[in-house]
Order: C-alpha cells, then sequence, then structure tokens
C-alpha cells in the first residue's frame, strides 16, 4: 500500500465527520426566511465556482502557451485547477438534485448548512490538490458525503 491511500482515508473519515457535525449543528444557524433559503445555500457554492472559473481564465490570460484555448499541460497548476474546477460543477449539479429535498423534509437551515459547508470544504479541496493531492480526500468528502447523507436522510424522514 503506497502512503497516499493512509492520508486519502484520513481526509474521507474526516470528511465524513464533517458531514455528520454539519447535518447536525448547522440547520439551527439559519435564522433567515425560509422562501430565500435555497437560494442563500447555493450561493457560497457558486462564489466558490466563480472563483475558479477566475482563476483559470486568469491563468490562459498571462500564459502564451494556453491564451488561446491550448490543453493544459499534464499535471500543471492549471491542469489541476481544471480537475478541481469538473469536480466541483459536478458535485454542484449532485447537490442540486439532493438539497432541495433535505430542505423539505428537515427544514431550510439544513440547505443553508450544506451550502456553506460545501464552499469551506471545495477550497480546502482546491488548496489540498496544489499542496498534495492526497490532501484532496479530505474536501471530497466533506463536500460527497454531506450531500449524501441529507439524501439518505431525507428519503429515511420521508418512509417515517
Amino acid at each position: 500500500m503506497t502512503r497516499k491511500r493512509p492520508v486519502i482515508l484520513v481526509g474521507m473519515a474526516a470528511g465524513l465527520i464533517w458531514g455528520l457535525v454539519l447535518l447536525r449543528f448547522g440547520p439551527p444557524l439559519w435564522y433567515g426566511p425560509d422562501d430565500i433559503a435555497l437560494p442563500m445555500a447555493v450561493f457560497p457554492p457558486g462564489i466558490v465556482l466563480l472563483a475558479m472559473i477566475g482563476r483559470l481564465a486568469q491563468r490562459r490570460f498571462f500564459d502564451n502557451a494556453i491564451i488561446d484555448g491550448q490543453p493544459f499541460a499534464p499535471n500543471s497548476a492549471a491542469s489541476n485547477d481544471q480537475k478541481v474546477l469538473n469536480n466541483t460543477a459536478e458535485q454542484i449539479v449532485l447537490a442540486l438534485c439532493i438539497w432541495p429535498l433535505a430542505a423539505q423534509v428537515h427544514g431550510p437551515g439544513v440547505a443553508v448548512a450544506l451550502g456553506v459547508g460545501f464552499a469551506f470544504a471545495r477550497i480546502a479541496f482546491w488548496v489540498g490538490y496544489h499542496v498534495s493531492p492526497p490532501l484532496r480526500g479530505f474536501g471530497f468528502a466533506a463536500t460527497f458525503y454531506p450531500t449524501i447523507l441529507a439524501g439518505i436522510s431525507a428519503v429515511a424522514g420521508l418512509l417515517v
């Protein structure tokens, strides 16, 4: 076993714990009107997505080798940013499919907590990718697991 797997495994476990804490303690922090909870939930992830897109645009603008839309060099910082952006877009689509039901079943604070937690976790994913790719495990798990847990919890809530 390589040394990378234990680091990734610890990050995944921490991401699962993050999700449990987020779902348990995050929702009561929302005191806003119910009708803006879902827009408020997706706003923080949107800001992070905006930063990622902007960073790639900035990289292209200042690098003659990629200014015309050429592919990024494998394993370059720009290539890593593209991977982070792609995964973030995938995670946002998944979230948009699950968070509304979770908010209906468990209250609007769930969605807001998920959105704020998502933004912080995606930044951790992005930074982790640049520092050492195995460190991205936490950021991935801390966005994926809370969404999955919210979905499972919502379905369970409907069945009870």
